[in-house]
């Protein structure tokens, strides 16, 4: 029997910490919430691999732990700050940044895995989640302090700038394949900036992948 205790502290020493991620708020999260409690109940011998995890239908997954720690620590987040989580999938993510967050939005456009993520984070007070388009954000609710999207982007996602605030981050994955990298996007004024900060792969989001050019 899997003593996940134990898997988790091996993932935290030795996927994040290792990663260059110092928030300690990031860390004490990683070691409390327990990943395995958000895949399939096949999964869960699996959950603290530097793997990511299938959820759900299709191509759904919950990012590798250690990318997934660097984008949050990118998004610096404060205490007050309300956060618009874009693919929540069945709500790890959304569990972590619940624990030094303000308030989080859990945005997910598949209806089972948003029910998933509904029932899993039901105890979190300051947690919602919503279901509609990830492409379009859920500007009912902006503008938000920052925006994180769980998985890749083939294209800058221009479409979600709007909904930051002055002095907000959007960070994602940008590309697929060896070229993609993490990035942050920034909100000053009317003006948007963007960086790179390292080379990262993850899952597409759906939404987020350019329409396939026909080759005659």
């Amino acid at each position: 029997m899997t003593d996940f205790a134990a898997a988790r502290r091996n993932m935290v020493d030795g996927q994040v910490r290792t990663a260059d991620v110092t928030d300690l708020r990031i860390i004490s999260a990683m070691l409390a919430v327990p990943r395995e409690q958000f895949v399939p109940p096949a999964m869960t011998g699996l959950a603290y691999l530097d793997l990511d995890l299938p959820v759900g239908a299709g191509a759904r997954r919950l990012i590798k732990p250690m990318l997934l720690a660097k984008l949050i620590q990118a998004a610096d987040l404060g205490p007050t700050d309300r956060v618009l989580h874009v693919g929540c999938a069945t709500g790890y993510v959304a569990a972590l940044l619940a624990r030094f967050a303000g308030e989080v939005l859990a945005l997910e456009e598949d209806t089972s895995l948003a029910e998933t993520a509904r029932a899993a984070l039901s105890g979190q007070p300051n947690v919602g989640v919503a279901t509609g388009r990830l492409t379009e954000g859920w500007p009912q609710a902006a503008p938000y302090d920052a925006i994180l999207l769980e998985g890749a982007a083939e294209f800058v996602p221009e479409a979600l700038f709007g909904q930051l605030k002055n002095g907000g981050r959007l960070v994602c994955v940008l590309g697929a394949g060896p070229a993609a990298k993490a990035m942050v996007y920034c909100r000053t004024g009317s003006e948007i900036g963007g960086r790179a900060l390292f080379d990262a792969a993850a899952p597409l989001l759906p939404g987020f992948v350019r329409p396939r050019e026909f080759v005659f």
